[in-house]
């Protein structure tokens, strides 16, 4: 198996230097509407905007999935890449961008390295300009990969696949309140409408509304479970955007000119972030998942497998417990259950640190097991591979 080895100073390089580039904030201009500006990074820890990705006013190459070909949009219309309306953005397992206009059923997927657009036309999604509960205003991407969108009223709940070059957009049903809900309704313009979606990583989505009402929702059941209300933000904030960060707590952001907070999932208590304070953003996106951890499997707290989302088809294995002896084994798996990927390990003094290059991978979700010498599962943990 061949090895990928790099000094720790320049991984430490590369990791700062990207770090801008993991978190990216859907931006409106200073105005009481929804006027789209540009798409831009964010630094999650300290508040402030990074590079300008894709603006207002940049020259669109729109490639049409559909067509097969390049193609001029009319900017007058609701149907273009640069739409003034905008409220959703996704940042998929391909480091591309991918959002929707508020008013048009296109879905637009830009690559934030050659700025160029592949636009998915579709008769899936069934959006007005004149209904507000049709309109798309919550997009993630989920730990399988693909991304999903909920409209404002949840009646449609999108899920975009990619297979090679190709999009396909499914509609996933309906979802509804859980009967617990009572008065909090996910249906409800008042409690459960706007804001945006993150995902888990158990496969479920969290709908953060504008409202500061979070729901849970399970796309095996499309029910949307109400599981409480943000506190230690202002009583007039909107949510309008929300994203994982690299320490597995929600960002939020409000369309209405407000500072960031950091929320953690698990109390929805909000703390104020530092930096800007006066950002209209419409939606943020991350590359980042919650309860990360609590799905990986770890039957050894100091056992772990880094990172779950692989960009350079590197990831790390760690071992920090006396009680692991001897070999351990590295056995990489596809969905559909194909060892794909095998290799050892020598623990020693209960002590491993090794990269491994996932060699030949193409993106897609894979499980990784390690195991002992006897067979034992130590760790059985997803992984989500970019190309």
């Amino acid at each position: 198996m061949k090895k990928h080895l790099f000094p720790l100073f320049l991984l430490l390089i590369g990791a700062n230097a990207s770090a801008q580039q993991d978190f990216f904030a859907l931006v409106g201009k200073e105005t009481p509407s929804i006027i789209f500006n540009d798409f831009r990074a964010i630094d999650p820890i300290n508040g402030n905007s990074g590079e300008k990705i894709f603006t207002a006013d940049s020259s669109a190459k729109v490639f049409s999935q559909s067509r097969n070909g390049s193609v001029t949009e009319d900017k007058n219309t609701y149907n273009n890449a640069q739409a003034v309306n905008m409220a959703t953005l996704a940042y998929d397992s391909f480091n591309n961008l991918v959002y929707m206009p508020m008013f048009s059923s296109n879905i637009y997927v830009l690559n934030a390295k050659s700025r160029e657009i592949t636009l998915i036309e579709n008769n899936v999604a069934r959006v007005t300009a004149c209904d507000i509960n049709s309109h798309f205003t919550r997009m993630t991407t989920g730990y399988d990969g693909s991304i999903y969108a909920i409209n404002n009223a949840g009646t449609q709940f999108l899920k975009i696949s990619r297979k090679g070059n190709q999009y396909t957009v499914n509609d996933l049903g309906i979802i509804t309140d859980d009967a617990s809900n009572g008065k909090n309704s996910f249906t409800i313009m008042e409690t459960g409408f706007g804001g945006d979606v993150i995902a888990d990583a158990e496969g479920n989505f969290y709908v953060f509304s504008a409202s500061g009402n979070v729901f849970k929702v399970t796309a095996k059941e499309l029910k949307a479970k109400f599981i409480g209300k943000i506190s230690g933000i202002p009583d007039n904030y909107s949510v309008n955007g929300s994203a994982v960060n690299s320490k597995g707590n929600i960002v939020i952001a409000s369309a209405k000119g407000a500072a960031l907070y950091e929320v953690d999932l698990s109390t929805l208590q909000a703390k104020q972030l530092p930096g800007e304070q006066n950002l209209h953003i419409y939606d943020l996106a991350s590359k980042y998942f919650a309860n990360d951890k609590a799905a990986s499997g770890n039957v050894f707290a100091n056992i772990d497998i880094y990172p779950t989302k692989v960009d350079e088809k590197l990831i790390n294995i760690s071992v920090n417990d006396k009680t692991v002896k001897g070999n351990i084994t590295l056995n990489v798996f596809d969905l559909s259950g194909k060892n794909v990927l095998k290799q050892n390990a020598s623990v020693k003094d209960g002590s491993l640190r090794q990269q491994v290059y996932l060699k030949n991978l193409i993106g897609g979700a894979y499980l990784v097991n390690i195991t002992d010498e006897s067979g034992k599962v130590l760790l059985s943990k997803k992984i989500l591979v970019t190309e």
